[in-house]
């Protein structure tokens, strides 16, 4: 990876519809080149897709909460029953199995706390070999970005 590639990635993280000739002037590249690289960034799972990032609130989407699980065991069978139940879940944003008190932390978000509490209980509850749900709810997001800090340094 070089300086170009890098730029690349700096420009597309900030502006994913950009046009493949805007991106090629901005990184100084002339467009066939340019594209080239971002068709193997993608190949090479560099790029892992591309989103539009939706307003949760403006679609009814007003509690963001983190769970963090205990399993009763970690057991490779219980604990492929977890990550596959919670897949099934679109409330479930994220999941990062954590070192340690808890064994994941998990980023969900709700319509309301009826909605919260129906997704735990009749849910997550349920998957076998939970031990405890322990919950945090966001009273205010106070930073969000999906870019990932890319810097000549860290290529080397």
């Amino acid at each position: 990876m070089d300086k170009y590639d890098r730029d690349i990635l700096k420009v597309l993280q900030s502006e994913g519809r950009i046009s493949n000739k805007d991106l090629a002037q901005k990184v100084a590249l002339s467009q066939a080149p340019c594209w080239r690289r971002v068709d193997a960034l993608q190949k090479s799972g560099l790029i892992k897709g591309y989103t539009a990032i939706v307003d949760q609130e403006k679609v009814g989407l007003n509690i963001t909460a983190f769970a963090q699980i205990t399993l009763d065991n970690h057991h490779p069978e219980t604990v492929q029953r977890f990550d596959r139940g919670i897949q099934q879940w679109p409330e479930i944003l994220e999941c990062h199995a954590t070192s340690g008190e808890y064994d994941y932390l998990l980023k969900i978000v709700t319509r309301d706390m009826k909605s919260y509490n129906l997704l735990i209980y009749d849910k997550i509850l349920m998957l076998p070999s939970i031990r405890s749900v322990n919950t945090s709810f966001s009273m205010q997001q106070k930073k969000r970005t999906s870019h990932v800090p890319i810097s000549d340094d860290d290529f080397k």
